[in-house]
């Protein structure tokens, strides 16, 4: 697979403007981003909307079969936890169905990158409105893994996440890291700039650092056995 060009499928809520250059950034080796956006609230997404959001993707990226990609990343991270671990789970596999290649979802690269790293109480760093802060414990804690500390942008619309500079995502991180109970540091939105903040945050946190869209390419190197 590294001799030939490398597709990717790329699922984000419309108003993601962030993962896609990241991602590429992460992993130089992909040739082709196919970005599917799809259509969500100006406001945060909660449970309720995941049965219009989940039919809305599924519907978005069954024509792109016929491209033959070779992989889809579901960059979606609150769909992701607000669904459940049986309901990423299951997402995952429809994704994979629909486009008849392996599938990652961010939710569940998180999972797995925070294991990887050996990390059982991590501090997280998200954008996102308590109810979805909840949500992410929840999940996390379904699988084991219990959040030290969490704090938050607390953003109330779709276009306040635009603003959020690099500069601010390191701010709230290196502080909320360096909680001595957090035995690792995860910041938890694609949306979120990481790309030029993740060394420095391991530098000086002297603790496993990752990025939700690092992650996601980390998995995705992963499913497709190709070295991460």
């Amino acid at each position: 697979m590294t001799t030939r060009d490398l597709r990717v499928v790329l699922v984000v809520p419309a108003t993601n403007t962030t993962m896609a250059p990241e991602l590429q950034a992460h992993w130089p080796e992909i040739t082709e981003i196919q970005r599917v956006g799809v259509p969500r609230p100006m406001r945060p997404i909660v449970v309720g909307d995941l049965p219009e959001y989940r039919d809305n993707t599924l519907k978005a990226v069954a024509p792109l079969a016929s491209s033959k990609p070779d992989i889809v990343l579901y960059g979606c991270t609150t769909a992701g936890f607000l669904s459940g671990p049986a309901g990423d789970n299951d997402m995952c596999q429809a994704l994979a169905d629909a486009v008849g290649v392996p599938a990652v979802t961010t939710a569940s690269a998180m999972v797995q990158a925070l294991r990887h790293a050996g990390v059982n109480r991590p501090a997280i760093v998200t954008p996102y409105l308590q109810a979805s802060n909840d949500g992410l414990r929840r999940f996390l804690s379904a699988l084991g893994i219990e959040i030290a500390v969490l704090d938050s942008f607390f953003l109330k619309t779709a276009e306040a996440y635009d603003h959020v500079t690099e500069d601010q995502v390191r701010e709230l991180a290196l502080a909320t890291g360096k909680d001595p109970v957090a035995d690792g540091l995860f910041i938890a939105c694609t949306q979120l700039p990481t790309l030029g903040i993740l060394d420095d945050l391991r530098a000086k946190l002297k603790k496993p650092v990752w990025g939700a869209i690092q992650a996601t390419a980390w998995a995705g190197k992963r499913a497709l056995n190709l070295p991460a």
